[in-house]
């Protein structure tokens, strides 16, 4: 009981400390198990057993047999089914090539490459040298997403490290099973048949049952067939169902099968979506803290002596400097990524939970039926992990500026609240080159907003996730344009600095709009609107207009007609490569002549100028007279 507890304990506060110092969770979880395992029963304990022992070895230990493994199975089962519901079509629109390369010729590369390196740096046999390299083909999107939170990128960049993550995990297991299969079987002619047969199999029966499942699942959620308190705990029986049945009929195709009905799931018309995502997140970080600690806890002394030695380091630095740069560059031939783009991508591929799983479960295998070599498998697996994810968080940061794939300004726009009004501002922004994104509560508002070919997100303002999600990261606006004056204001309080490194805006309110003083109104996206006003401008006239401006004096007289017809409202002002919101604009103190106002309303025509013109010439009239009275005053006075 006190160790089930200390691990759960031990591993919540690894993910506090990782949280606090902006680290992937797996470093200090994988210390954690070092310690409290092989390290405690060489150096700590007064009898050399272990303070935490995973497996039972006749006196203590949590796991009976080959119980681990079978929760380490289903554990990894939900990490990779919530992997999938984070898998949105939409955001592989510029990169699906390079995706779909980096999964199968980059894996190729890899496998071939890492398995050739340590059969002859090792001396392994052939077999161990395959399942080895089939299992760090993997790249662990619980490692990645931490690392790219901090790191403001191009979305290209963050997407195809976070599908690569997600997709690559069950392929990399279907390699080693499939060499596993190889040893198991002894090679030679029979392994053919039996290859091509399980890998027919794992395929068919993980893309059945997933995509079936996830249709029967959405299906039952949207016809209210299970009551709200259930549907957690129903999914998540659902996907450990999906995850065995598949498993039944086919060995190892179960994580294809939950990472299908992920994906699925997550690009269909589930109701509910977002508060399923947030319950498995959470049990994910859960599962994750207990996971790394007793696999890491799990290893022997003696199995981390057969790394000390320079074979380890070589390795270790031809896979990582070689091998990976070899896959990502060979996978992007003819893609839109930059040089310095391909760069980072090679330098950025931490290994997660799925090879460390795996890892153990084929490593004690392979251990009982006494195959030379079997010794190396986990401690040399886990090397690769705890060294990837150790270089990766300390250094990704400092490379993204040496390669300058950094992003020094975030300009993409972030629009809080996904109404019509929003759209139409959103998508004339699009079309001028802006990197856009909405968010919103309502699904309707969103789904509209994705026909428009728009990007958006179905989040709540206040989920405490948002300042998470990569896809943000070079957001550099933040304007608000949703109808609740508490959302508003709690989106520029809470978020402006994550999200309005060139400004924060929003609607006015009412009351604002009545009793605000100018001072108090340059924080408002528009100074003398609010969101009624906004929907009417809108309903009136649904088209955003553009007129150009060629002096200050014309600058000034559009305002006073647009703050004059109230269903009409300035939004942005072009001048040049420069396109900026009016506060934003006003602040720079940029010249205002040669510039584009485009605004929501009425039109205005060109009357304008005219008047500017009669008014110029009504003051060269008035000048003399003007003079006249001044001098006879002064005279009087004299």
């Amino acid at each position: 009981m006190i160790e089930l507890a200390g691990i759960i304990i031990l591993g919540i506060l690894a993910q506090w400390v990782a949280w606090k110092f902006k680290i992937p969770a797996i470093l200090p979880l994988i210390l954690i198990g070092l310690l409290v395992g092989p390290i405690a029963a060489a150096y700590l304990s007064e009898d050399g057993s272990k303070w935490i022992e995973p497996v039972w070895n006749g006196e203590k230990g949590l796991f009976p047999g080959d119980s681990l493994y079978y929760f380490v199975s289903l554990a990894i089962s939900i990490i990779l089914f919530e992997g999938g519901l984070t898998l949105k079509r939409n955001e592989i629109k510029n990169v699906g090539p390079v995706i779909t390369k980096l999964i199968t010729l980059g894996s190729a590369i890899t496998f071939f490459g890492s398995g050739i390196l340590a059969h002859y740096i090792f001396d392994l046999s052939w077999e161990i040298s395959f399942l080895f390299a089939g299992l760090i083909i993997v790249t662990g999107p619980t490692v990645i997403t931490p690392i790219l939170r901090n790191i403001p990128l191009k979305k290209d960049v963050s997407t195809v490290l976070k599908w690569e993550g997600i997709l690559i995990d069950p392929i990399g297991a279907l390699v080693a099973v499939l060499v596993f299969e190889f040893i198991s079987v002894g090679g030679g002619g029979g392994f053919t048949k039996t290859a091509l047969i399980e890998f027919g199999k794992i395929l068919l029966f993980g893309t059945t049952f997933g995509f079936t499942f996830a249709h029967a699942l959405t299906y039952a959620v949207n016809k209210k067939m299970i009551p709200h308190y259930l549907l957690n705990v129903v999914s998540l029986s659902t996907v450990l169902l999906v995850f065995v049945e598949s498993e039944v009929f086919a060995h190892e195709s179960g994580l294809l099968a939950v990472v299908v009905m992920g994906m699925v799931l997550g690009n269909g018309k589930l109701k509910n979506l977002k508060e399923l995502l947030y319950f498995k997140e959470s049990l994910s970080v859960l599962l994750i803290s207990i996971l790394f600690i007793l696999l890491a806890a799990n290893i022997n002394i003696s199995d981390l002596m057969l790394l000390y030695t320079w074979k380890t380091a070589a390795l270790f630095a031809i896979i990582v400097f070689v091998i990976r740069p070899l896959a990502v560059f060979g996978s992007t031939v003819n893609s839109k990524l930059q040089f310095n783009e391909k760069l980072f991508i090679s330098w950025v591929g931490p290994r997660g939970i799925v090879a460390a799983g795996i890892a153990s479960l084929f490593g004690s295998k392979l251990l009982k039926q006494g195959v030379d070599g079997a010794e190396y498998i986990t401690p040399l697996v886990f090397m690769i992990v705890l060294g990837t994810v150790l270089l990766n968080a300390t250094t990704a940061r400092l490379f993204a500026k040496m390669v300058g794939v950094f992003l020094k300004s975030s300009n993409a726009i972030l629009f809080i609240g996904a109404s019509k009004p929003s759209r139409l501002i959103a998508s004339y922004l699009r079309d001028k080159g802006k990197r856009v994104v909405l968010i919103d509560s309502n699904k309707t508002f969103i789904e509209k907003a994705i026909e428009d070919d728009l990007e958006a997100i179905n989040v709540n303002i206040y989920d405490d996730d948002l300042t998470d999600n990569i896809e943000l990261n070079d957001v550099g606006y933040l304007i608000a344009l949703t109808g609740n004056d508490a959302v508003n204001k709690y989106a520029l309080s809470n978020f402006a600095e994550a999200f309005g490194e060139h400004g924060a805006f929003r609607l006015a309110s009412s009351l604002e709009v009545i009793n605000a003083t100018s001072e108090e109104r340059q924080g408002f996206f528009t100074p003398k609107d609010d969101y009624i006003n906004l929907s009417e401008a809108f309903r009136e006239n649904p088209t955003i207009k553009e007129v150009s401006i060629s002096s200050e004096e014309e600058y000034e007289k559009i305002f006073e007609i647009l703050a004059n017809e109230e269903k009409s409202i300035p939004l942005f002002i072009e001048k040049e490569e420069g396109l900026y919101l009016i506060p934003e604009f006003e602040k720079l103190d940029i010249e205002k002549n040669g510039i584009i106002l485009s605004y929501l309303g009425k039109d205005v025509g060109e009357d304008y100028k005219v008047e500017i013109e009669q008014e110029k010439v009504e003051i060269e009239d008035e000048e003399p007279l003007i003079e006249t009275t001044v001098d006879s005053v002064g005279d009087e006075e004299m």
